[in-house]
């Protein structure tokens, strides 16, 4: 290991804990941004784990979760190795209150960007350029979008390099083999051979206390596992997803739940239904599936199409 790490001509020593600046960026305000960095380092040998949260301004769960994280005793003593923690990527979103950029880009498809690109493209450029290298591995915390609530899940791609093993040890509910997307933190990652997993908890703009606790718990486990903290933890039994599809609204109405989020149902299973304002069921929502249930739109009122119910398929 060495005797410092740098970023963006920062230098933090063996056994410092630091709080730096990324970068700052410029508004059209002529206000300055800046980008914090927590760099929490031991003077022993041993792999560097980032953790980022904010990619999308709204998704404050995982922000709460590496809030936490930083703070507690075990972290900020590591036995061994290097945490990076950046809990809000995307601080103009963040101050915003959106998921996207206020260009209307998403941070989290501009990687790897550009220094010279628009403000998400030099924001990733700066993570790509400043962070990545001088990471082994990391989780990097999102939520649901706006009425739709995650059960706690990893996202990963099975096939690649330490990435499934990685999952396993954080151990979330459920672990789904997803694909990568073009212009996201975790594909351009991959492409410099860099883990990167997805956590996913709860809803936008609204704490999920059980996704926030179920994150920090597997940071924790999979800290252990590498011998950077000393901390007894429970197992938490984990399922493999291998397909998943979306069950959708069949008319407009009034959306009414019959299952609870994380629940197996099986085909034919009643799992909500719609009525009119009126009182009148107009549809009952019927499993097409066995699986698990992996995500809800909490939206009452639905137009026909609508994704309602996202179901998890078991890995055999």
């Amino acid at each position: 290991m060495q005797d410092f790490l740098e970023i963006n001509n920062q230098k933090i020593n063996r056994g410092e804990i630091k709080q730096i600046i990324l970068n700052d960026y410029e508004l059209h305000s002529k206000t300055k941004i800046e980008i914090p960095v927590h760099v929490i380092r031991s003077k022993n040998t041993g792999p560097t784990m980032l953790l980022c949260a904010g990619m999308h301004g709204e998704e404050t769960n995982g922000i709460e979760i590496v809030r936490k994280l930083i703070s507690r005793e075990e972290i900020q003593n590591l036995k061994c190795g290097n945490l990076i923690a950046i809990p809000v990527i995307n601080v103009v979103s963040f101050l915003y209150g959106t998921r996207d950029l206020p260009d209307g880009r998403d941070l989290n498809r501009c990687f790897p960007g550009s220094k010279s690109g628009s403000l998400g493209s030099r924001i990733a450029n700066d993570i790509m350029k400043h962070i990545l290298p001088i990471i082994d591995f990391g989780v990097d915390f999102h939520t649901g979008g706006a009425k739709i609530s995650n059960f706690p899940q990893l996202r990963c791609v099975y096939n690649f390099a330490d990435n499934l093993q990685l999952a396993e040890k954080f151990s979330a509910s459920f672990i789904i083999d997803s694909n990568y997307r073009e212009g996201t933190f975790r594909h351009e990652a991959a492409k410099k051979n860099k883990p990167i997993l997805v956590y996913e908890g709860g809803e936008s703009m609204r704490f999920d206390y059980h996704a926030i606790n179920e994150g920090i718990n597997g940071c924790l486990r999979l800290m252990k596992s590498f011998n950077m903290i000393d901390l007894d933890l429970p197992n938490n039994p984990y399922i493999k997803i291998k397909k998943d599809l979306w069950i959708r609204a069949n008319s407009s109405g009034l959306f009414h739940m019959n299952v609870n989020n994380g629940a197996h149902v099986q085909k034919g299973d009643l799992v909500g239904f719609i009525c009119n304002p009126f009182g009148d069921i107009v549809n009952k929502i019927i499993s097409t599936t066995d699986g698990y249930i992996l995500g809800v739109n909490n939206r009452p009122v639905v137009n026909e199409g609508d994704a309602l119910i996202h179901i998890g398929i078991e890995l055999d």
